[in-house]
C-alpha cells in the first residue's frame, strides 16, 4: 500500500493512495491534505494508518487520478505533480539523518576511499571505517530488549534540504563533486506521547560529495549537508528484509552509469533495523511530539568508487526497487553561484 502527496491539476495540495495505476484522492470528501494529517487522524481514532487509508480509499466519493500522469510531471509542468510523500509545514521540524557502513559493499567502498596505508597487519581492519563495520558485525544485532553497538550516524539537514520526485538536486558551487546514494528511507512521526511511529519506507537518493569526504574522513559530516530526494511514494507495508535496488544515470539521453543489482534490507546489513532505530531515537531531541524524521539506511555501492566522470548539470538519476511501483527520478542542477565565494557575516 502506497501513499503520495501531490499538487492537483487545479493547483491545490492533495494526499492519495496508490491502487494499481490509479491514485485514489483522499482529500476530496475527507479534507486531509497531507500524510501528516492522515497520521494524526489515525492516532485520534486509535487505528493503524494502513487501516485508515484502506477504509478511506473505499469511499465512492473519492476522485481518481492517473498515477502515470502525475509521475511523469515535474514541478514546472501544468496539470499537477508529485511532492515528497511526507513533509512538515515547518521545515525546521523535519530531521533528515542517516546510518552509514551498514552494508558490506558500503564498507568496501568507504575503506577503499579512506585507506592510505597498505602495510597494516592482515588481521586488523585498515581504517576507522573498516573497524566501525567490524563493530557492527559483532554487536549490531542485539537480542530483543538489549541495546547493541551504535552504528555510524550523520545529520543531513532539515526540510530545507528535502526534494521530491523530479525535483532538482543541486550541485553546490563550493562542492568538489556530486554523488548518488540509492537507499531505503525510514519515514517517522513522533506521536503526542513522544513515541516514534514508523509510517513505512520510501526510496531515497542521499546526494553527497564523496570527493570532499575522500580528502579526510572527518570531512564526512560537511560532505553530507546537501539536498536529497525521497519518493515518489511512501510504502506502508514494505517488508524490510530483502529489497533489490537499481540506480542509473543518464546524460544527454545516454546511460553513463548502471549500478546493477543493489541488495538492501536486514539480510544484507550488519545492523538490525531495530538497532538503527534505537540509536537514532534514544536522544530526547529526536522524540519531540509532532516532529518528522527521514532516516537513510545506507547503500551497498556508489558510482564514485569506479567512475572516471563527474556529475554535471542536466544529469538524470533514476532509482528503482522491488516493492515500489515507480522509480525516483531527479535531475542535477547547478547551485547558487554566490556560494562559490566567501559568505560575508555582518555585525548585528
Amino acid at each position: 500500500m502506497g501513499l503520495i502527496q501531490f499538487v492537483s491539476p487545479s493547483g491545490d495540495r492533495r494526499v492519495g493512495a496508490i491502487q494499481d495505476d490509479q491514485v485514489i484522492d483522499l482529500t476530496v470528501g475527507h479534507g486531509w491534505q497531507s500524510t501528516l494529517e492522515l497520521f494524526q487522524a489515525a492516532i485520534d481514532r486509535d487505528i493503524s494508518l494502513a487501516a485508515l487509508v484502506a477504509e478511506a480509499s473505499s469511499d465512492p466519493a473519492c476522485e481518481v487520478h492517473p498515477y502515470e500522469q502525475l509521475w511523469n510531471s515535474s514541478p514546472s509542468s501544468e496539470g499537477g505533480h508529485l511532492l515528497a510523500p511526507l513533509d512538515h509545514p515547518d521545515f525546521h521540524r523535519l530531521f533528515i539523518t542517516g546510518t552509514g557502513l551498514t552494508h558490506t559493499g558500503s564498507m568496501q567502498s568507504r575503506n577503499q576511499m579512506h585507506s592510505q596505508q597498505e602495510d597494516e597487519a592482515a588481521d586488523q581492519p585498515a581504517t576507522d571505517s573498516a573497524r566501525m563495520f567490524a563493530m557492527g558485525l559483532e554487536g549490531g544485532r542485539p537480542q530483543e530488549g538489549e541495546r547493541g553497538t551504535s552504528p555510524e550516524w550523520f545529520y543531513k539537514g532539515n526540510g530545507t534540504n528535502l526534494r521530491g520526485h523530479r525535483e532538482a538536486l543541486e550541485l553546490p558551487a563550493f562542492a568538489l563533486d556530486g554523488g548518488e546514494e540509492p537507499e531505503l528511507v525510514g519515514c517517522y512521526v513522533i506521536d503526542d506521547q513522544g513515541t516514534p511511529r514508523r509510517l513505512g519506507f520510501a526510496l531515497g537518493n542521499e546526494w553527497s560529495d564523496h570527493a570532499t569526504e575522500k580528502i579526510n574522513y572527518l570531512y564526512l559530516a560537511p560532505s553530507k549537508i546537501r539536498s536529497c530526494s525521497v519518493g515518489p511514494e511512501l510504502v506502508l507495508d514494505c517488508a524490510f528484509q530483502e529489497i533489490t535496488l537499481d540506480c542509473s544515470v543518464q546524460r544527454n539521453g545516454e546511460t553513463i552509469y548502471e549500478s546493477g543489482e543493489l541488495k538492501s534490507g536486514e539480510q544484507f546489513m550488519c545492523h538490525s533495523l531495530a538497532n538503527c532505530e534505537d540509536h537514532h531515537f534514544k536522544y530526547p531531541l529526536h522524540r519531540q511530539p509532532g516532529d518528522i524524521h527521514f532516516h537513510f539506511f545506507g547503500t551497498s555501492k556508489l558510482s564514485y568508487s569506479s567512475r572516471n566522470w563527474a556529475y554535471q548539470p542536466g544529469d538524470e538519476i533514476t532509482i528503482s526497487a522491488t516493492g515500489f511501483s515507480r522509480p525516483l527520478v531527479n535531475t542535477v542542477v547547478a547551485g547558487d553561484s554566490r556560494e562559490g565565494r566567501p559568505i560575508e557575516v555582518l555585525p548585528a
